[in-house]
């Protein structure tokens, strides 16, 4: 399909480039209009099936979390824990609860025609199949995400990079968090069913679990090593507080590598690394059981 085809050659030659020069270009985006939700895919409010009957895609929007709409395996169980907490909610079925809430509103959204400005960059998460990080114009040229924030029915959280209006994702994400506390103080969708009371202990809860669970994954490790003649990694690196020196120590990390890393923080979760160009899949299957993201 030319989508794929054209986003390798332009990443391609870009890196190329960036070799060359000591530039560090990200992707350029393509636009890709018309598209419509598959019927019958499912889906949540920040990940779904779309087609304009040329091809068909798995998008993952930039920037935004929304709650998940299932808790069928332990990963998603955790996930679901973790976004509890976070909002503060009394039960992860609640969580579940707006999670179905946010993927209609996504479904309404999206009912006519729409667009989505992506570069290729892969979002791989639990799915079994490629996704790729896009932003999403609604027919009206509203951009999705913000509109899921500013509903409270996501939070700003995860990948992102330079918009296609040339905003970049610091920008984008302080605008984000804005929005976020105005859907919280205005009791706003999820935010309705949360409990000030209780949300810093949920969030201190949840912190303590991720360190828990980040020691014995260490202690089960024991120490990790380069190849021979390079330097050695400590086990399992924060990918969102480790200095360019320790992310350097990483096998097939290099200090520009470190650079992008770095820039494209905070990284929602360890497969966040995809969308970084230059770390391919066989970059990431190394890395994967050295590094963490909490």
């Amino acid at each position: 399909m030319r989508f794929f085809f054209a986003c390798g050659f332009a990443v391609l030659c870009l890196l190329t480039s960036s070799a060359a020069t000591g530039a560090e270009l990200p992707p350029p985006l393509e636009v890709i209009t018309g598209l419509r939700l598959v019927e019958g895919s499912g889906g949540d409010a920040d990940s779904f099936h779309v087609t304009n009957g040329q091809q068909t895609l798995h998008l993952r929007l930039y920037l935004v979390d929304a709650p998940e709409t299932s808790a069928a395996d332990s990963t998603l169980a955790r996930r679901v824990r973790e976004q509890t907490r976070y909002f503060g909610l009394p039960t992860p079925a609640d969580t579940l609860r707006f999670g179905r809430a946010a993927a209609a509103r996504t479904q309404t959204l999206l009912a006519r025609p729409f667009t989505a400005h992506t570069a290729g960059s892969r979002g791989l998460g639990r799915s079994t199949e490629p996704r790729f990080y896009a932003f999403v114009a609604t027919a009206d040229g509203e951009d999705l995400a913000e509109i899921l924030v500013r509903e409270g029915l996501a939070r700003a959280y995860g990948v992102g990079r330079t918009n296609p209006a040339g905003v970049p994702q610091e920008d984008q994400r302080a605008h984000l968090a804005d929005l976020e506390l105005a859907a919280g103080l205005a009791r706003r969708g999820i935010w309705a069913a949360s409990d000030p009371d209780k949300l810093a202990a949920s969030r201190a809860e949840e912190r303590r679990d991720a360190s828990d669970l980040a020691a014995v994954s260490a202690a089960a490790r024991g120490p990790v090593t380069k190849p021979a003649g390079e330097a050695t990694a400590p086990a399992l690196v924060n990918l969102n507080t480790a200095s360019l020196a320790e992310l350097d120590t990483l096998p097939g990390i290099g200090s520009a590598l470190a650079k992008r890393i770095v820039a494209a923080r905070p990284l929602a979760d360890v497969e966040a690394l995809a969308s970084i160009p230059g770390i391919g899949s066989a970059t990431l299957e190394r890395l994967r059981p050295l590094v963490t993201a909490p």
